[in-house]
């Protein structure tokens, strides 16, 4: 009878056969060999490799393999296009090797299940290694063609950018940026165990990431504790930022507060940059638990929602503002339209518009009179 080909769980060595086949080919050049067969100087790739993630390799070492010579082709290929500018291949790199790394940990979790079998002999243990090998073979497609289809997904969420974009603007937007932090979450998970923690984070993450996304939002990053989030429309913005709170909200979690503010931002790789982003920051360390403040350009983006109300607070020091005002920005209630507190809300109104209608660094008479606090 006709025998197939070996598979790669055949050979001698699975991890050896796991390798081969997440490199796509066994490992055959020195960084020297590598950079010779890519048309690149050694130094420039030993940059490149370094803002990838990876650590240096020893001077004569084989470690490069037939498809790292095809991947700095392709990279020269694009700088040649016009598409990434020379000084910038080492900020694309590291954006994009911190991120496909995130990725390939969590991924690399998953297949370690496969390995977690109990202690046995040694021949059990060879056993779920090929099985492992196995698995990968035929699950390392399927993870790709996904990643791809995400990606391009994204790529088509941002396209309309392209025909909105004033000529000229590039990486400059306006925007709304906000930033939800959990109260209290640095002595909370002091008493908490280790999966408790990850379960928490966990939650977290999921919920911020399904509001976010609600709203047409972009989650930018998220840090344990804390979600960083921009929206073009300051309305989305908002509409997260309340959401949140309340979709959180249980009795044995911490609570959540949100800032927010609005303006030009510089999007690079991905990341955000502006005082807008500081901002935000300060605002969300300012705000009470299950509460959102907002700076003063977002509160005029909302004032004529009927949707919210928007209440200026008493003018506060913290690092980086000496005389920032803080907005209050809550849901209009059902109880709003009862008699009497309808007409106080009005005259909450007016007075912030007359808090609006002031010079930025001006203050009404009696101060933020009702919204002291």
């Amino acid at each position: 009878m006709p025998t197939s080909e070996p598979g790669p769980a055949d050979g001698p060595d699975p991890r050896e056969s796991l390798e081969r086949l997440l490199l796509e080919g066994p490992r055959r050049y020195t960084r020297r060999q590598v950079a010779e067969l890519a048309g690149m100087p050694p130094e420039r790739t030993q940059r490149l490799w370094r803002a990838l993630g990876f650590a240096d390799v020893p001077e004569g070492d084989p470690a490069f393999t037939d498809a790292d010579v095809t991947a700095l082709a392709r990279l020269s290929a694009l700088i040649d296009s016009g598409f990434v500018e020379p000084g910038a291949e080492a900020s694309i790199a590291r954006a994009m090797g911190q991120s496909l790394s995130r990725l390939a940990d969590w991924q690399t979790d998953m297949l370690a299940t496969l390995l977690a079998a109990p202690g046995g002999p040694p021949e059990d243990r060879a056993a779920v290694e090929a099985d492992a090998v196995r698995s990968t073979e035929r699950l390392l497609p399927l993870m790709r063609e996904l990643q791809d289809y995400v990606w391009r997904r994204h790529l088509a969420a941002n396209a309309g950018r392209l025909f909105l974009a004033t000529p000229g603007s590039g990486d400059r937007r306006e925007l709304a940026v906000g930033f939800a932090d959990l109260v209290g979450y640095t002595s909370r998970s002091r008493g908490m165990g280790g999966r408790e923690l990850g379960a928490m984070v966990e939650d977290f993450e999921g919920l911020a990431a399904d509001v976010i996304a609600r709203f047409r939002g972009r989650v930018v990053k998220t840090v344990g504790d804390g979600v960083l989030f921009t929206c073009a429309d300051p309305v989305d913005a908002v509409e997260i930022a309340l959401l949140l709170p309340d979709e959180w909200t249980a009795a044995d979690r911490p609570p959540l507060r949100v800032g927010a503010a609005h303006g030009a931002v510089l999007t690079r790789l991905g990341d955000v940059y502006s005082p807008v982003v500081n901002l935000a920051s300060r605002l969300t360390s300012l705000a009470r638990p299950s509460t959102v403040l907002v700076d003063e350009q977002l509160a005029r983006e909302l004032r004529g929602v009927r949707e919210y109300r928007v209440r200026p607070l008493r003018r506060v020091s913290v690092r980086g503002y000496d005389n920032l005002r803080p907005w209050l920005v809550r849901r209009r209630g059902a109880g709003d339209e009862a008699p009497g507190v309808a007409a106080f809300e009005e005259l909450l109104d007016e007075i912030a518009d007359d808090v609006l209608a002031l010079p930025e660094d001006e203050d009404p008479p009696g101060g933020a009179g009702p919204f002291a606090d």
